[in-house]
């Protein structure tokens, strides 16, 4: 089992078709691609049906009963455990490089997840600490199997290929939401005409949702190898290793720690779109649970084409530019969203929004792997999920602070949110890829 692997597997002769030469390391085949991107495939049911559509709005329309909390309370147990990843995560990369345990780390978050969502189906009307509860377990165990998938990545492909590996990744994940979306959506279809309400058939949406996790998730803890030895590094308290690797980031990497603050900023108002969208739909637009959920369906196919096409032309025009141009998209999408009175401008910013959602997230992902150190990986990743998962703390908890403060003023806040893409936009001019590129190789 690969999750119970204690280091990098021996090389061993394979019969499997040869990976495309140009774009893979030597010795990677096609399977193993495959099974990387399979982990993308498997946890976008996740955010696409728990974070994005089903859950959060079930819980603030439903669990809390519409309070006027409902909002807030939700996005601060979704930044407390984007506040523990904050705080653990890097601890945890570091001793995977120095273990050489990633898979082993990849699968214990795994089934981490997949065990509390499936326990988010006992979620009935008035348990608000259970839910609250088991939706940050879940999402915490969520954020380390992203990163630590992520940090594969660069073992997989040649450094002038990240992009578009990245991008296969995201495309092909966007797909494994769709699949669950449209099968809970089925589900729903089906329970409205037999007169069940959200209370009925939500359970069982979460346990669909754990359960295709879990199925997909196996060829990944199966088959990815462990290509980086292991880096024998002492292990450090929690804090410490934090304080450190803050540090080193500042002496010898001085632009991966301006894309750290270039991410943490634009993946702030990412998540406010992947967090709160459904309850935006619901409570700005109007939106039925069927209506939303067709919504994000049709933000997962702009996102798949987005993520897919947009790897190539960040291979072919550089990280920077690209990310600028996915960042310019994200700013018209939160002015098209804020303006929209009819419904049809509202789908138009939504096709935008999926189009920016599938581009920014897999370019941010190749960027790290352009600038991390080959046997720091797993730690330099971690850092990269620090940045985000700030983010994910700092941009939902705004958005739950405007609408608290203007007594549901859902436009007002989204519309704020827009000056975290302003922000990123500010910090990736400072940003130099190629002397990025020459102290990662530097350090080798």
């Amino acid at each position: 089992m690969a999750g119970s692997g204690a280091g990098p597997e021996p090389a061993r002769a394979s019969h499997e078709t040869p990976a495309p030469e140009g774009i893979l390391n030597a010795g990677v085949r096609k399977r193993e691609v495959w099974a990387w991107a399979m982990y993308d495939f498997a946890n976008s049911g996740y955010t696409t049906v728990v974070l994005t559509t089903v859950f959060s709005a079930y819980f603030v329309g439903v669990v809390a009963g519409q309070k006027p909390w409902a909002t807030l309370a939700l996005t601060s147990a979704l930044s407390l455990s984007y506040l523990l990843i904050m705080l653990t995560m890097p601890a945890l990369g570091a001793r995977a490089d120095a273990r050489a345990g990633k898979r082993r780390l990849l699968f214990t978050s795994t089934l981490g997840c997949v065990l509390a969502t499936a326990m988010l189906a006992f979620t009935g009307p008035g348990d608000i600490a259970w839910g609250l509860a088991f939706i940050a377990i879940s999402n915490y165990c969520y954020c380390v199997g992203e990163a630590i998938i992520a940090a594969f990545l660069p073992e997989i492909a040649r450094p002038q290929s990240l992009g578009r590996v990245s991008g296969w990744g995201w495309s092909f994940g966007y797909f494994g939401g769709m699949l669950a979306l449209g099968l809970s959506l089925a589900l729903v279809a089906w329970a409205t005409e037999q007169g069940w309400n959200a209370s009925d058939y939500v359970p069982y949406v979460m346990a669909l949702t754990a359960a295709i996790f879990a199925v997909a998730a196996v060829p990944s803890v199966l088959f990815l190898k462990e290509r980086s030895p292991a880096s024998r590094k002492p292990d450090e308290p929690m804090l410490q290793r934090l304080r450190n690797a803050w540090r080193d980031t500042g002496r010898h990497f001085p632009d991966f720690r301006l894309l750290l603050f270039c991410g943490a900023c634009y993946h702030a108002g990412i998540s406010v779109v992947i967090t709160l969208s459904a309850v935006y739909a619901s409570e700005a637009m109007g939106f039925t649970m069927p209506q939303t959920m067709m919504l994000v369906f049709t933000v997962n196919i702009a996102a798949a084409a987005g993520a897919f096409l947009f790897g190539y032309l960040q291979d072919k025009i550089g990280h920077k530019q690209a990310l600028s141009i996915t960042l310019v998209g994200w700013i018209v999408m939160v002015l098209l969203a804020y303006s929209a009175r009819q419904v049809w401008v509202f789908w138009c910013a939504a096709t935008v929004a999926g189009l920016c959602m599938g581009t920014s997230q897999s370019a941010g992902r190749a960027m790290v792997g352009a600038l991390a150190p080959r046997q720091r990986l797993a730690e330099f990743y971690s850092l990269w999920a620090f940045a985000t998962q700030l983010a994910a703390v700092v941009g939902p908890f705004c958005y739950g602070l405007v609408t608290w403060l203007t007594g549901g003023n859902h436009r007002l806040a989204l519309l704020c949110t827009g000056l975290f893409f302003v922000a990123g936009l500010a910090v990736l001019a400072r940003l130099d890829f190629h002397r990025g590129a020459l102290a990662r190789a530097a350090s080798a």
